[in-house]
């Protein structure tokens, strides 16, 4: 049986390499896509997600996380949490239970000291110093307070065609105290049905949740189109929608993957991602819109090296 996953953003990539070791030894998607997921939330230079992820106006790190089972469609969702470590396991846990799965704030905090996952002050120094600078940005220069919105998100299918999905975010920069994007919510940040396969989308949460885009893009893949066809259709007939609702339509991307491994991207910018599957090594792709369609082709050695040199620059 075939098995594969592919995860928004470059900054995935050393998760999708692990997560390809589980898999290639019979792992269960379930845990292929919690571990990737949770490498990316624990380095602290991925600055949209987990440990070093960016604080609201309040200089507070609060993170989003969703975790779904295709074989169930059982979901567990967290929103505002604070100082816990992992985010997306807190997640899976509440997926497992009957009521209560979507937790947020303080209710998601007593859930997880109560279940004994690890406490953590999840602000770092090189965090801090980014709020700093954009505060001053602001003050000094007039500019918008908000950028950073890019949520971890992943899709996986197994050998014994289980399917599973999960996101983790730490949502805009500078946001408001309490504000959360599509990331947790089931059809919009994500989505996965292991008898057709499973979405996840990055980017502007306030304009990805006025539609179901995850959910979109599974059915059309029940209708029978390839990943591909669906996320490119979803993602360019929503900001067309968007566009003439209101005259704009903000960052949007999508990766899908169906119950047979194949795999599709849908963005309106450029977008990197990682995929991998039992035919095909993990690797990062870069995307971009051209018309209708999604290009994606391999990240070059020197895109590859531009972003390590970006993420690991120091804060001036």
């Amino acid at each position: 049986m075939k098995w594969g996953i592919i995860a928004t953003w470059r900054m995935a990539k050393e998760g999708v390499e692990a997560a390809s070791d589980m898999l290639k030894e019979g792992g269960s998607s379930g845990d292929a896509v919690e571990t990737a997921v949770g490498m990316v939330e624990d380095y602290p230079l991925y600055k949209s997600v987990g440990y070093g992820g960016l604080p609201n106006e309040n200089c507070e790190v609060e993170l989003d996380a969703a975790f779904m089972d295709g074989d169930t469609l059982s979901i567990g969702a967290v929103a505002g949490i604070k100082d816990y470590k992992n985010p997306v396991s807190i997640a899976r846990r509440l997926s497992e239970e009957r009521f209560n799965t979507f937790l947020v704030g303080d209710g998601a905090e007593e859930y997880a000291h109560k279940n004994g996952f690890e406490r953590r002050n999840m602000l770092t120094e090189r965090a801090r110093k980014l709020w700093e600078k954009r505060v001053k940005e602001i003050r000094e220069k007039n500019l918008s307070p908000y950028d950073g919105h890019d949520t971890v998100g992943m899709v996986s299918v197994d050998s014994m065609g289980q399917m599973a999905s999960a996101t983790s975010t730490s949502g805009l920069f500078m946001k408001k105290r309490g504000r959360v994007g599509d990331s947790p919510l089931s059809g919009s940040g994500f989505y996965v049905d292991s008898n057709i396969g499973g979405a996840s989308a990055t980017g502007l949460g306030e304009d990805l949740m006025k539609g179901c885009v995850s959910y979109e893009v599974v059915r059309l893949m029940k209708e029978g189109m390839h990943p591909q066809a669906a996320a490119e259709r979803v993602v360019y007939q929503f900001t067309r929608y968007l566009t003439e609702k209101s005259g704009k339509a903000g960052a949007m991307s999508v990766v899908a993957m169906n119950n047979r491994g194949q795999w599709g991207v849908g963005t309106n910018v450029e977008f990197s991602f990682a995929a991998a599957t039992s035919e095909e090594m993990p690797m990062v792709y870069v995307a971009y819109p051209k018309g209708d369609k999604t290009v994606c082709e391999p990240a070059s050695e020197e895109w590859l090296e531009a972003y390590t040199k970006r993420i690991t620059s120091p804060v001036e």
